[in-house]
């Protein structure tokens, strides 16, 4: 393929993206300091990942076509601080799975990752020079900034926890200790963006370019979610998951808007049909009902849908079809991958079942019997539930976030 002029490589790095802050820097890296853009794209590995994670990568395959150096970050670290969605002693697992499942997706699209660099947040975020760095940020950011920065991407509760303020400002970090000029992500992280745009530099660091993707809504519509089942397919579940999952969705007669199903199709399965040079998609319609159709563009499908000259099930059925293509070399990886499986059950182990909570007996004037550490149902008292997750030293909570490769 022949080498890209810097404004086709500038307008693949913007192709699809729904806004661009400080496009200067891309350009000025590009065309006048005439050197790859160096982007980062951070996850943080809680749930398990899902067909939402193709749009990411899409992306990623454009910022390679154009010549960018792209590290992945891990972000483990930050997945404890996000109100303990992950458990120490999960996080590493679950950053070990998530590496796996980025690069066999990205495989899946036809991308090479041999120029890509993953890196974990544990791998540097626990030196001396970032947590000073850290220490020198939160001295300038108020918390009603820090919580503003993080309202659409930390966990929200009631009484919100002191990692949640946390979270943005080492995002923020993570642009100047990972060496980049710009950062990627989904439009939901644009307040985070912001904070580090107006605060990096005033603790000395440089300025970065932000990159953000629109937010693809889930089946049952709103935002695509992995706490949500209802909401996202995985990308290990099998056909008939996916069959049952599609039949659910929201998908509404000749309604384009939040739709999550069309949405898949515009942001997901139109961008990797390009990727391969064959930009079609292919509805297989029984002939009692005009017979199949391929739409050659997305605005075609929209209009057909619009007009209702494509009906919501062979819509459906155009997506099962394609999905199911998609995800059938990731899940063939997934089976012949034995320390993939491995890391799967240690990553997402089944969960408990709760045992029933017994009365306990009161001694005397309402005294109760001391039961150690562990109350009666089963659960740790919170003093040493923490002991036991995080340990009573640093060296002891380092070896929570190891794993062995």
């Amino acid at each position: 393929m022949a080498e890209l002029s810097a404004t086709e490589k500038i307008a693949l790095i913007k192709q699809g993206l729904q806004e661009v802050l400080q496009e200067d820097i891309i350009v000025d890296v590009i065309e006048k300091q005439q050197r790859p853009l160096k982007i980062y794209w951070g996850t943080a590995p809680t749930g398990r990942p899902h067909c939402g994670y193709f749009v990411p990568m899409v992306k990623i395959a454009h910022f390679l076509q154009a010549g960018c150096e792209v590290k992945v970050l891990l972000a483990d670290i930050h997945a404890f601080l996000d109100n303990m969605k992950a458990p120490l002693e999960l996080v590493a697992h679950r950053a070990k799975y998530y590496e796996l499942v980025i690069k066999s997706v990205l495989r899946a699209i036809g991308v090479s990752i041999e120029k890509l660099t993953f890196v974990k947040g544990s791998d540097y975020q626990l030196k001396q020079e970032y947590t000073m760095d850290l220490f020198r940020l939160s001295s300038i950011v108020t918390e009603h900034d820090a919580k503003k920065a993080g309202a659409e991407v930390v966990k929200q509760v009631a009484s919100p926890l002191l990692s949640g303020l946390i979270y943005p400002l080492m995002q923020a970090l993570d642009e100047e200790h990972l060496g980049v000029d710009a950062q990627f992500g989904g439009v939901d992280q644009r307040k985070i963006f912001t904070l580090a745009a107006e605060n990096l530099t005033k603790i000395g660091f440089k300025e970065r370019a932000h990159l953000m993707n629109p937010m693809v809504p889930g089946l049952a519509g709103g935002k695509m979610s992995a706490s949500d089942p209802n909401s996202k397919i995985d990308l290990l579940d099998k056909p008939e998951v996916v069959k049952s999952k599609l039949r659910k969705a929201v998908c509404a007669p000749q309604d384009t808007e939040d739709n999550g199903v069309l949405s898949f199709v515009e942001y997901v399965l139109f961008p990797i049909a390009q990727l391969s040079g064959e930009p079609i998609f292919h509805v297989p319609r029984p002939d009692k009902y005009g017979g199949p159709v391929d739409y050659s563009s997305f605005e075609k499908l929209k209009e057909a849908y619009a007009d209702g000259s494509l009906q919501p099930g062979d819509l459906k059925a155009g997506v099962e079809q394609a999905l199911n293509a998609l995800l059938a070399p990731i899940q063939a990886e997934y089976t012949a991958d034995e320390e993939w499986q491995n890391i799967a059950e240690l990553a997402y182990p089944p969960p408990v079942a709760e045992k029933k909570k017994k009365k306990e007996k009161k001694i005397g004037t309402g005294y109760h019997a001391n039961k150690g550490a562990v109350v009666a149902d089963g659960k740790a008292k919170p003093k040493e539930a923490v002991k036991e997750a995080v340990g009573t030293g640093a060296e002891e909570a380092l070896e929570k976030l190891k794993v062995d490769n």
